[in-house]
């Protein structure tokens, strides 16, 4: 039986198992979001990973595994792989909110969107506002920043979309969404989370500064179709 801390080593997994099962798609012991909300998969029996890989591609041929390196076959490729830092805070953050933070709601989803592919290309999908809350900061009738949630187990609740536009950086407008969106989680009785990739180290210092401390590193395995491989 795992404790609770030890479900973050296989966020997806467990997201999809506790909290987020309604978005499941599962093949065999490995476990993935429906595409259409966010290309992620995670597994616990390494040898069905390359069957449910294979099974996944036929919905999306570019998506991600977190967590150990999987299996896959000829038909796929390791495109990259990402080694995150997996940081985590049990300890609300108090800074003084100078901006006039909203909740984005369904008439803000194409901003969202938008903003998001612009400074993250790839990991915002057409329905991944709807795994949990987002919030955001608009400047004269533009969104200009944004932090959401993406990841939800009972426990823990991931910290995602920390998005300032190129045009508006250095206002701390995302340390102050990162406050909103962590003193929220924390005020439902859960843990905040997130993840950033290990050489992104003004945003590792910024997370540090905030409370934030880093857990493990994790690695996310994007795999896309080998162009290769035999048809």
């Amino acid at each position: 039986m795992k404790n609770e801390e030890q479900k973050l080593d296989n966020p997806v997994w467990y997201s999809l198992t506790e909290t987020q099962m309604p978005f499941a798609v599962e093949y065999n012991n490995i476990k993935f979001y429906k595409p259409n909300y966010c290309s992620f998969g995670g597994f616990t029996d390494l040898d069905k990973t390359l069957a449910g890989c294979d099974q996944y591609s036929t919905l999306t041929t570019n998506f991600y595994i977190v967590g150990p390196k999987p299996e896959f076959s000829e038909s796929l490729k390791i495109n990259k792989e990402l080694v995150c830092n997996q940081m985590i805070t049990s300890t609300p953050i108090n800074i003084e909110i100078k901006e006039t933070i909203i909740e984005l709601q369904t008439n803000n989803e194409t901003d969202l969107f938008n903003l998001v592919n612009l400074v993250q290309p790839g990991y915002f999908k057409k329905e991944t506002s709807q795994l949990g809350s987002y919030y955001g900061i608009y400047k004269d009738n533009q969104l200009v920043a944004v932090a959401g949630e993406r990841m939800k187990m009972n426990t823990y609740t991931e910290v995602s979309a920390i998005v300032t536009h190129p045009e508006h950086t250095g206002k701390g407008y995302a340390k102050q969404l990162i406050a909103h969106v962590t003193n929220k989680i924390l005020n439902e009785n859960k843990i905040p989370y997130l993840h950033v990739v290990e050489n992104n180290i003004d945003a590792i210092k910024l997370y540090e500064k905030l409370g934030f401390l880093t857990r493990r590193k994790i690695s996310f395995w994007n795999l896309t179709m080998n162009d290769n491989s035999e048809t």
